[in-house]
């Protein structure tokens, strides 16, 4: 069973559609005994770092987070799901996030934000088993204004150029991480959402 975390900041119903599309039992929810023991956890997510983190705290579901990824247990988190791993993050002044990946999230400079829309996708060697039976190039779906930084270059999984290239994925271990949607990415999302549940 695959649980989406549901801290009210995340558009949970087509996250789960797109995995039960892939023929994955999907469940939301904010229990944390659920949370421990599902197979696949997923940290969705739309917003900025600080209420979310507020709201992940409020229903003290961070230390469950933690909890699942020391298991070894496949975590995946999209969008702002994938900037709450890291240690901080600019917006807002500035907010900590979970901490389990190092580096920041930073916003994009002198460029129209949100990115949002279609954009292409790069793979790298780290993101092999998330973006298996895809090419290079591959359009994905995004609406972000902030990007994240890793300190340790070799878990970044995808780059997208917007104005620059930036960390679009990562991957280190159980861990994996998008910015784009792969739940309003047609095709090549519900490929990755399938390479996920097959992990």
């Amino acid at each position: 069973m695959i649980v989406i975390i549901d801290y009210g900041m995340g558009n949970l119903r087509s996250v789960q559609k797109a995995f039960e599309h892939v023929g994955a039992d999907a469940r939301v929810t904010n229990v944390i005994g659920d949370i421990l023991k599902a197979d696949k956890v997923v940290l969705p997510g739309v917003g900025a770092m600080m209420p979310a983190m507020q709201k992940l705290q409020e229903l003290a579901l961070t230390g469950p987070i933690r909890k699942v990824i020391q298991e070894g247990k496949p975590f995946l988190g999209i969008c702002l799901g994938l900037q709450l791993l890291f240690e901080k993050s600019s917006e807002g002044g500035f907010s900590e996030g979970l901490k389990i990946l190092e580096g920041s999230v930073e916003r994009f400079n002198q460029l129209k934000v949100p990115h949002m829309g279609w954009n292409q996708i790069q793979p790298r060697a780290a993101g092999s088993k998330l973006f298996a039976g895809l090419n290079s190039g591959e359009n994905v779906y995004f609406c972000h204004s902030y990007f994240v930084v890793p300190k340790d270059v070799s878990i970044v999984a995808g780059i997208t150029h917007y104005g620059a290239d930036f960390v679009s994925a990562v991957a280190r271990g159980n861990i994996w991480g998008v910015q784009f949607h792969p739940e309003k990415s047609q095709k090549v999302g519900l490929q990755i959402l399938k390479n996920f549940v097959e992990l």
